[in-house]
């Protein structure tokens, strides 16, 4: 099993995990995606995700916030929660993890503690 394989096993073995993807920031693809959820377009997620990303580092540019650090970007939806974990620890790529969320089953702070946990062995 490769690193990307890996990182989105334990990425979906958080409670309440739906769909997992590592992505490429400046493309907006996904590197590899897993579901529990069928018709959870990840593809889609992942691209919409980039965007955001994106934009919150232009607006922390435009708002003298330049060098803070983005460690997580959540959005809250009535079912379901959207998890984007920028990663520092890639040898120069710039990439991210996207999360979504069961919001009935998931517990932010916890997936906030794998995600790191994640980051810390994965090497891409």
């Amino acid at each position: 099993m490769n690193a990307v394989d890996r990182a989105l096993k334990d990425a979906m073995a958080i409670e309440g995990a739906l769909g997992a993807a590592l992505v490429d920031l400046e493309s907006g693809m996904a590197l590899g995606t897993r579901s529990a959820v069928p018709g959870l377009d990840l593809a889609l997620a992942a691209a919409s995700h980039a965007d955001i990303v994106r934009v919150t580092h232009r607006t922390l540019d435009a708002t003298d916030l330049g060098t803070e650090v983005i460690e997580s970007i959540l959005t809250s939806l009535t079912t379901q929660y959207h998890l984007v974990r920028p990663l520092a620890r890639t040898r120069g790529s710039r990439l991210f993890l996207s999360l979504v969320l069961d919001r009935n089953r998931a517990n932010i702070a916890m997936a906030h503690h794998h995600l790191r946990r994640i980051e810390a062995g994965l090497d891409v």
